[in-house]
């Protein structure tokens, strides 16, 4: 993980985990680094989606993983997912597989559970080249969306099937045998080749227009770069060109959630991530992050998560 600098001089402060791609329109998000210290060059990391959801939130927002695909299964409750210019608004049980580097955000209701695999592209290029049919692999160069509606006999049979992976995936995940690696990878390979046959089943989805998403991928970089100036929305809304009601249309559209909230949640992103990866105070986080007054900046960390963030800090240390 890049480490965080102190201020210093003038100008526009961005997060550590920003700064170094501040020239990129979409945040890299690294497992490794950004969430768990533990698996910082692992090729597999599995999590509980209510897990990762403590800590990025339920509402995420647009990011990508650089050579990293993602598997999300998610049991229940409406689902909006993006990915790229597609939107997926379905109902669980649901599917959704992320190509490496493709942008994508999504919502889940709370009471949601599920997996979450991210996995090394090298992975794929492995089973290539062991022999994975070319239509297989061409399905998964592209965003995939499986719901459990609809399928028939066979497809019921591929589904389950995917279920049972999931499950013994996160089961051996857990466990502490010494051939855990070599079974993790023999499951994660059933699985992908499973997904590319149920992949052809696809859910029906709606494309965004090219305009609105560019400019709301203008509106996300502006928040990276900005986030810690604490920007209103009319100085966003001025320097991508529209008026504040069209950013709250657009917002709405693709991610389905207000401007003000992505940018909350951006920003209860990197608070977590500083209070757990860092030994600095809550105050010179806060300080850190724009916020001048640290009982506003412990007001905001408690209303948006309940706890405060010493809280948050005692329970991410005691995992």
């Amino acid at each position: 993980m890049a480490a965080i600098e102190p201020l210093s001089g003038t100008g526009t402060r961005m997060p550590a985990a920003v700064a170094a791609t501040s020239g990129q329109w979409i945040p890299n998000i690294n497992m490794g680094q950004d969430y768990d210290h533990r698996y910082l060059h692992a090729t597999i990391h599995y999590d509980a989606l209510q897990n990762l959801a403590l800590f990025f939130g339920r509402d995420m927002p647009v990011h990508r993983h650089a050579q990293y695909l993602q598997i999300h299964y998610i049991d229940s409750g409406e689902i909006n997912f993006h990915i790229d210019d597609r939107l997926y608004q379905v109902q669980g049980p649901a599917l959704f597989f992320t190509p490496p580097a493709v942008p994508h955000s999504f919502q889940t209701q709370k009471s949601a559970t599920g997996h979450v695999l991210t996995l090394h592209q090298s992975i794929l290029w492995q089973l290539i080249k062991k022999g994975l049919p070319q239509s297989s692999a061409a399905s998964l160069n592209q965003g995939i969306c499986i719901t459990a509606q609809g399928l028939d006999s066979e497809q019921q049979k591929q589904w389950l099937l995917l279920q049972q992976l999931l499950g013994n995936v996160e089961h051996e995940w857990q466990s502490q045998h010494s051939d855990q690696g070599m079974v993790l990878d023999n499951l994660v390979g059933l699985l992908l080749i499973q997904l590319a046959r149920l992949s052809r089943r696809q859910a029906d989805s709606v494309t965004v227009n090219s305009d609105d998403l560019w400019l709301f991928r203008q509106f996300t970089r502006q928040v990276e770069v900005h986030l810690c100036d604490h920007w209103q929305l009319t100085e966003y809304a001025r320097v991508i060109g529209v008026s504040e009601s069209r950013l709250n249309q657009l917002c709405h559209r693709i991610a389905s959630s207000s401007p003000k909230k992505i940018i909350h949640q951006r920003l209860l992103q990197e608070i977590k991530r500083m209070l757990t990866f860092t030994t600095l105070t809550g105050n010179e986080i806060g300080y850190q992050l724009g916020f001048a007054d640290p009982a506003y900046f412990s007001r905001f960390f408690k209303a948006q998560t309940g706890m405060t963030p010493l809280e948050f800090r005692r329970g991410q240390t005691s995992k």
